[in-house]
């Protein structure tokens, strides 16, 4: 294993640091109100005692309330980021004051940094994991194999990370329980639509000081992120335009009122373009050839493969900063390609970036403490492989945040609930 320092030991001023991140995490926990019920009911109960957490995820403000709360439900927590610029070393330091927590999360930090971190979280041991990427499980499975037989299941946060574990699923290598928080109502319909396209647009026009009214906005991929980026674009004045590689998802957008193309020709006309397909390769080198001079270029999808950086770099003759978070490539012709936050997730990576807004990552932090809380009560209910997130959780926190919202809602009555579950009865 490794020895790779916490934050705290890699800062100059741990202290202040750790202030700044408390008051960052306070301001979000007011906005965060199936946390604070969920903390009245662990705090109480104590469910994760004696439980070990392995976290690798955005480490936040928000992150850090849901980190705070396993520990205060008896956990012990090791925590680092999935993104190496996604961390804010103030809210890191401040978790790494709690004394059930570790946090190695660290902003900047280059390839092997990255996954001495990930070395580091899984130093404790983990009965439990909590991903955002996979990149946690996959490390425990391709080098720490015999912790396998000890964790009692996962939680996986984002699209990326569910489509790879399920990848793994079908190869039969994955080799205990994990759920896939980010495909459960909860999360899909609100942090997908709404968190990643509110604050994918925010963090672009913050970094960029440009306004949406009147640009064309190419949105590649037509899932539930790619749906909130072209209707958030679409009520800031943009023209939208759809790529897609999945003809009913073509259909859907065509069906809302976008453009949709392929990308080829979307790259002549586009004025902002934003990846949203968690896939690789998604902008390369013959949209480059077709760009107008000072196009932004911007990924909300999850790896930075989604802009072939690479062949973009080769294309430059000239590369350079030209507002902090945006690089220029400047080509041979004279027009410029700006790239936002390195390719990287630029609602989380760009300088100015705080991830999805407080009440969105609510609710899913609130998805992710409960299914913590379904494997330590109920782990010999769910195989190896990857699995739905029970309903009844779902549920439970929408009931949750309503209450907090004062939304009252109606119920099936007996009559009702026996016609919907009879076959018996017709028209």
């Amino acid at each position: 294993m490794t020895a790779y320092p916490s934050i705290t030991a890699q800062l100059d001023d741990p202290d202040a640091a750790r202030e700044e991140g408390r008051r960052k995490m306070e301001w979000a926990r007011q906005h965060m109100p199936i946390l604070e019920a969920l903390r009245e009911e662990f705090e109480a109960n104590q469910p994760f005692a004696g439980q070990r957490i392995a976290m690798a995820m955005h480490v936040e403000a928000k992150t850090a309330n849901l980190v705070e709360l396993l520990a205060d439900g008896g956990a012990e927590v090791a925590i680092t980021g999935c993104n190496p610029l996604s961390t804010h070393d103030d809210v890191s330091a401040a978790l790494d004051a709690h004394d059930s927590i570790a946090s190695y999360a660290v902003r900047g930090v280059d390839d092997d940094e990255y996954y001495e971190a990930i070395e580091a979280v899984i130093d404790v041991d983990p009965t439990v994991t909590v991903d955002d990427g996979m990149d946690l499980v996959a490390a425990v499975h391709e080098d720490y194999p015999e912790l396998i037989d000890t964790i009692l299941g996962g939680a996986e946060e984002t699209t990326t990370g569910v489509h790879r574990l399920r990848a793994m699923d079908a190869d039969g290598a994955l080799e205990y329980p994990v759920f896939a928080v980010n495909d459960t109502p909860m999360k899909r319909l609100f942090d997908n639509v709404h968190g990643t396209g509110e604050s994918s647009l925010a963090s672009i026009a913050m970094t960029t000081n440009l306004s949406w009214a009147g640009k064309n906005v190419v949105v590649a991929g037509y899932g539930y992120c790619g749906k909130g980026v072209a209707k958030k674009a679409s009520g800031q004045n943009a023209n939208v335009v759809v790529t897609e590689v999945e003809p009913r998802r073509a259909l859907e957008a065509h069906m809302e009122g976008y453009d949709v193309m392929p990308m080829g020709d979307a790259a002549e006309i586009g004025d902002v373009f934003v990846t949203t397909t968690g896939n690789r390769d998604v902008v390369v080198d013959e949209h480059f050839e077709r760009m107008k001079d000072g196009v932004l270029l911007a990924n909300a999808g999850h790896f930075d493969i989604e802009i072939d950086l690479d062949a973009l770099d080769d294309k430059a003759v000239d590369r350079y900063e030209a507002r902090d978070g945006v690089e220029a490539y400047e080509m041979a012709d004279g027009r410029r390609l700006n790239v936002l936050a390195e390719g990287r997730l630029v609602n989380l990576a760009a300088p100015i970036a705080l991830g999805h807004p407080v009440e969105v990552m609510d609710q899913s932090f609130g998805i992710q403490a409960v299914v913590v809380r379904e494997l330590v009560e109920n782990a010999d209910d769910y195989g190896p492989g990857v699995h739905d997130v029970p309903d009844e959780l779902d549920k439970e926190v929408a009931e949750i945040k309503l209450a907090a919202e004062g939304v009252d809602f109606d119920s099936l009555t007996d009559t009702q609930e026996e016609y919907m579950g009879s076959w018996q009865h017709g028209t």
